[in-house]
């Protein structure tokens, strides 16, 4: 599509907007990046996602697109010229959606593994390894989540590739142990050009958490 403007409102080591910006490169969409400043909230922000005023949110010839998974999936039908991400059979296609909802739950229970401390260490880890296991079931031996092509599922997940190195450092384990399928579909996935430009480096991710635990004194 000629003459449209399409902004990225982000926030660098977010899972969620790594998501958004392997699917806008997907699609081969150019777009301008705006760094957001997640504690003093600019006023883009407010006012193009008064609701949750979170980042990412897509904004398409001024029209503001929220939560991540709508925007994939907003990416997908708009540009639909380009590879599709979800799949045309209804069936297949909802179960990548209900997968894809799943994917919140790994990413929170990953999220609990560095940003809280005491109580039950050994829990939060296995809550997590077993959420990874639920995918790595649904992933089996196939190349990608959707089989032989990249698609919706494989870019809901794909962010989480940037935060395993402090997911282990924190729970103190290994992610290519306790669930080798998976490690083996990211070293696929970071072939793609998309994945390999918008993954943000895994060291990069452990320095940012190391900043934040210090900032709310989560030691």
């Amino acid at each position: 599509m000629a003459n449209e403007e399409v902004i990225l409102l982000d926030f660098w080591p977010s899972m969620y907007g790594m998501r958004v910006r392997v699917a806008l490169a997907e699609k081969c969409v150019n777009f301008e990046y705006k760094e957001q400043n997640m504690v003093e909230k600019c006023s883009i922000l407010l006012e193009m996602n008064p609701i949750y005023k979170k980042i990412p949110v897509l904004i398409h010839n001024g029209k503001p697109i929220c939560e991540s998974l709508n925007v994939v999936q907003y990416i997908d039908e708009v540009w639909k010229d380009k590879v599709t991400f979800l799949p045309r059979d209804p069936y297949e296609k909802y179960q990548a959606m209900f997968w894809a909802d799943y994917v919140e739950k790994v990413f929170d229970t990953g999220r609990k593994l560095w940003m809280e401390k005491g109580g039950e260490k050994q829990t939060r880890k296995e809550n997590y390894i077993d959420t990874l296991r639920m995918l790595e079931g649904i992933l089996g031996d196939k190349l990608y989540f959707g089989g032989e092509k990249f698609g919706y599922l494989d870019i809901s997940l794909i962010g989480i590739c940037s935060w395993f190195y402090t997911y282990e450092k924190f729970g103190e384990f290994s992610t290519e142990v306790e669930t080798p399928k998976i490690i083996a579909w990211m070293k696929r996935c970071m072939k793609r050009e998309s994945v390999s430009k918008y993954v943000v480096e895994p060291l990069k991710v452990y320095d940012f958490a190391l900043q934040i635990r210090k900032h709310y004194g989560i030691e």
